[in-house]
């Protein structure tokens, strides 16, 4: 008996709907963006037009079927026309094709190797920098172009020859040009329907049209025969096979940068599949070994493509597929319109296509972040040089700059303000690197002095840890005295047992915020030691604050329970909470409870706290003590009497309770929270709470802390809501 396997009913259908309402739309649009482009990158390469054609056959039918990007759409890019460019121009046609199909197959291995991720730690100022020298490189090309002449094999070349081009401009090759860039830079603001259609196909047909009706001449494109004419097999180089891989190299890394840097950004543009880096790899470097075998350009993902793909509606990778199919079928049954197509008309494509490459926004993060060193300097290398030596300078200056943000220490020595002491930071990466600065503050601590060493430092080297060491005992010698405050994840204890490591953030909050967990020994005194060692000197100055009074903001009214530290969940610091504790958090009504009438009465009228808190929290033991009954006689039972109302509240059917119950709460945390609301009614019913609110608007307000998940949830009069988020009462969702 045969099982089926076929696709469940409807899912066929869903798809062929999706191809035909969405991707074949889609396809039409970048069809139409990218034949132009391709015929331009080719012209602005020096490479065959059809080589142009063939590369975007292939990169839309090889990487659609092939690539793991499902809406990027691949092809000739221009971030590629300059080395491109070189590489025709040192080993010619033919064997610039071999180089392709040589570069494609060092994709597949990048791709096999899943190194792909690794392409994206190249630091992005760079690579927005080359693709500015690469944009700055083809405007300069094409603007003799433009202009009816030819251009340059060097950006020098081009700015000398310049002022001679302009002398013997080409009119009608100028015009067609000038035309074209108007429509591109315009286009944007075309209103209505209108704007639905390529600026670059809109620009290039109505160049075309003018340069037919118009008087004069200008050149044309040319294509012998047809697409199929031009397919043509790679020569193998004669010589100089170090060049080649060279060039094979420089191809392949540039080619898979840009296109994981394209397919990251296309994944921001949609919220479908995201990219699977090493499957794309593969499936460009097929593209390539493609391309290169029949005679076209090198492929890449290309941005502006794909974000037409992802804006035309395409939901699938058969919008890239099909989109290749038609420029097919354009260069076999129309060929002859494509040499209609002027030159310069490219030739102003190219130049705003180049220019776009130079982006405002790019330049002023660059500025933002310290990083526009790096960027000019990329640009000036592509520009000049070449673009492996301008991407290679960028790197290197980019790493130089980044190991000099990471390895400096800030140091500084001077007196405490009206003391006697000298106060000795030091902050960041100590490392032998920092050892003159290190000597020369040090130095400035006069002998006999003393002197208190702050260090806040996430890496300590030998070499740093002997120069403190040996200045410390010195300093002592003289009749000095040094006291270490660390502050940092590096401690100097550490220093000789063995090689640097950096120490981790995280353990700093584990020391300070983590409960003991030592066995022997008294913690107490641990605990005290500790914190003299590491907390007392940053604590200190704000305590001598309040040296001579308290001036704090809340009274604090919660459980006895260990787990519950106020300052922790609240992010307060000395002087901030009045706190009153007690078993279950519980108000005692009528003045019965001197404890409680003395804090409320000297918090609110002597200390005029803005606002009253209480504080329930999860797996109460005086809760679950009362859903069990609770215990009788004098000690606990007597005081857990006194929570008795919240129970009868709780089983009354309260509302507070219901919204704990369907977020997930057992009974005894529902009581917890019932609990916290009955003492804010009780509260604003004493005497002292209630004058309060009255005469200066004094806040009562409850809380509830959920231990397990370190969550702390408002008790509202309905229910409980998340903390600075909507009210989300009876909607919440509990996890234990």
């Amino acid at each position: 008996m045969s099982r089926d396997t076929d696709s469940p009913p409807g899912r066929t259908a869903g798809r062929f709907d999706t191809l035909l309402r969405h991707d074949l739309p889609a396809s039409l649009v970048v069809f139409l963006v990218a034949l132009p482009l391709s015929l331009g990158i080719a012209v602005a390469s020096g490479a065959p037009i059809a080589a142009g054609l063939i590369a975007a056959v292939v990169g839309g039918v090889v990487v659609g079927l092939l690539g793991g990007s499902p809406l990027q759409v691949s092809g000739p890019a221009a971030g590629l026309t300059v080395v491109v460019a070189a590489t025709i121009s040192e080993f010619g046609w033919k064997t610039a094709c071999f180089i392709t199909v040589l570069a494609g197959g060092l994709q597949i291995l990048f791709g096999l190797s899943r190194i792909a991720r690794a392409a994206l730690a190249i630091a992005p100022v760079v690579v927005h920098a080359m693709l500015a020298g690469i944009g700055i490189t083809i405007a300069l090309q094409q603007f003799h172009v433009l202009l009816g002449g030819t251009s340059q094999s060097s950006a020098w070349e081009n700015l000398e020859e310049l002022p001679n081009q302009l002398l013997h401009l080409h009119g009608d090759d100028f015009l067609v040009g000038i035309v074209v860039i108007g429509i591109m830079l315009s286009w944007k603001y075309v209103p209505g329907p209108l704007k639905m259609l390529p600026g670059p196909l809109v620009a290039v047909v109505t160049a075309t049209v003018l340069s037919l009706v118009l008087p004069g001449d200008p050149e044309r494109i040319v294509l012998n025969g047809s697409l199929f004419d031009a397919i043509g097999l790679p020569s193998l180089p004669s010589g100089d096979w170090g060049g080649v891989v060279l060039a094979a190299l420089t191809i392949a890394l540039i080619a898979s940068v840009e296109s994981l840097l394209s397919a990251v950004s296309v994944d921001k543009m949609h919220t479908g599949p995201r990219t699977d880096f090493d499957r794309e790899l593969v499936g460009q470097g097929a593209a390539n070994m493609v391309s290169g075998a029949l005679g076209g350009l090198p492929v890449t993902g290309v941005i502006v493509r794909s974000a037409t793909n992802v804006a035309a509606g395409a939901r699938t990778r058969a919008s890239a597929l099909l989109h290749g199919i038609w420029i097919l079928v354009f260069s076999v049954a129309l060929v002859g319109l494509v040499q209609q197509i002027p030159k310069s008309a490219l030739a102003g494509l190219l130049i705003v296509v180049g220019i776009q490459l130079v982006k405002l926004a790019h330049i002023k993060l660059a500025r933002r972040t310290g990083d526009l060193l790096v960027y000019l300097v990329t640009v000036l290398g592509v520009v000049f040089l070449n673009l492996l030596e301008g991407v290679i300078i960028g790197l290197a200056l980019a790493f130089a700059l980044l190991l000099w943000r990471v390895v400096r220490v800030a140091v500084l020595a001077a007196p405490v303000a009206g003391t006697d002491r000298w106060l000795v930071s030091i902050d960041g990466t100590c490392t032998f690197l920092a050892l003159p600065k290190l000597s020369s503050e040090l130095a400035k601590v006069p002998a006999g002095a003393e002197a208190l060493v702050e260090l806040s430092v996430d890496f300590l080297d030998h070499a740093a840890y002997e120069a403190i060491h040996d200045w410390a005992r010195q300093h002592e010698s003289t009749g000095g005295t040094v006291e270490f405050v660390e502050l940092g994840t590096a401690h100097m204890a550490h220093a000789l047992t063995g090689p640097p490591v950096r120490g981790r953030a995280r353990s700093l909050l584990d020391d300070v915020l983590a409960p003991w967990r030592e066995d022997d020994g008294n913690p107490i005194t641990k605990g005290v030691a500790a914190f003299h060692r590491r907390n007392a000197h940053v604590v200190r100055p704000h305590l001598d604050e309040l040296r001579d009074g308290q001036n704090p903001h809340s009274l604090f009214l919660t459980c006895a329970d260990s787990r519950i530290v106020p300052n922790v969940i609240t992010n307060s610091g000395p002087g901030d909470l009045f706190t009153i504790r007690n078993v279950g958090n519980l108000v005692v009504p009528g003045g019965r409870d001197a404890s409680i009438e003395a804090a409320l009465t000297f918090a609110i009228d002597e200390l005029g706290v803005d606002n009253v808190v209480v504080c329930g929290h999860s797996s109460c033991g005086a809760m679950k003590a009362l859903v069990a009954g609770g215990p009788t006689g004098p000690g606990l039972g007597n005081w857990l009497v006194h929570g008795r109302p919240s129970v009868d509240r709780f089983h009354t059917g309260d509302p507070v309770a219901s919204a704990a119950a369907r977020a997930g709460y057992g009974v005894a945390d529902q009581l917890s929270i019932v609990n916290v609301a009955v003492q804010l009614e009780t509260l604003r019913a004493h005497p002292v709470v209630r004058r309060a609110i009255a005469e200066r608007g004094l806040k009562v307000s409850g809380l509830f802390f959920d231990i397990a998940p370190a969550r702390v949830l408002e008790v509202t009069p309905d229910g409980i809501a998340e903390i600075d988020a909507p009210d989300l009462s009876g909607a919440l969702t509990h996890t234990h």
